[in-house]
């Protein structure tokens, strides 16, 4: 057990920290350079840090390196793509193909996280009338892995056309296991401060985040 003082987060250390959350950008234009197995260590050892309800830190990861379970998540991405674009009306239906929405075909480093529904670890605090804060706690630790990336000069693209099901029975997890998200990782082609779907004309950011309800 340590104790100390905390460490000062100071003006400079919080302007930094603005700019990797405005830099931290979803991903899908990779270079084929490896991450080397050092960093990738270390950024997952960096996520163990990240909050869970109960400390139960129930996310599990299955790194797909297979050229045969990639080409599945591929096609799974490829059948439920298809079938998102029918589901536009024709005009944007254009725009929709036009977008990039997966960096599967070059990321070299793809990890698909889940999170294990019959974990003993926390003993189920916290959990008992909303067992869902374990699948939020495995979302809040993608959030904590896509910053330290990002620091680390990484991108990361979360791939969420997919069929959970079928990348479950692909990957071959346990039943308890529920898929949360496949992230593509890996160094940028190219480096931008405004998100790619805005730049392309998708969906401009807005204020509606931001809206407090007082009560």
């Amino acid at each position: 057990m340590t104790s100390g003082s905390p460490p000062v987060f100071d003006a400079a250390f919080r302007e930094l920290l603005t700019a990797l959350l405005a830099w931290r950008r979803d991903v899908r234009r990779f270079r084929e350079a490896p991450v080397p197995e050092a960093l990738i260590d270390e950024l997952l050892d960096l996520v163990q840090l990240s909050p869970s309800v109960g400390n139960s830190q129930p996310w599990r990861w299955v790194r797909v390196d297979s050229l045969g379970k990639r080409a599945a998540v591929r096609a799974n991405f490829q059948d439920c793509n298809a079938r998102a674009r029918a589901e536009h009306p024709d005009a944007q239906a254009d725009a929709y193909a036009a977008l990039k929405l997966e960096g599967l075909d070059k990321a070299p480093l793809q990890l698909a996280v889940f999170c294990d529904k019959a974990t003993l670890q926390g003993h189920g605090l916290g959990q008992r009338t909303m067992p869902e804060t374990a699948e939020y706690s495995t979302t809040n630790m993608i959030a904590t892995f896509w910053l330290v990336a990002r620091a680390a000069g990484l991108g990361v693209g979360w791939v969420s056309i997919l069929d959970p099901e079928r990348v479950s029975q692909d990957l071959d997890v346990p039943p308890a296991w529920k898929f949360i998200a496949y992230l593509c990782v890996g160094w940028p082609e190219e480096q931008h401060l405004d998100p790619e779907l805005e730049r392309f004309g998708w969906q401009a950011r807005t204020e509606a985040g931001r809206q407090v309800k007082i009560v």
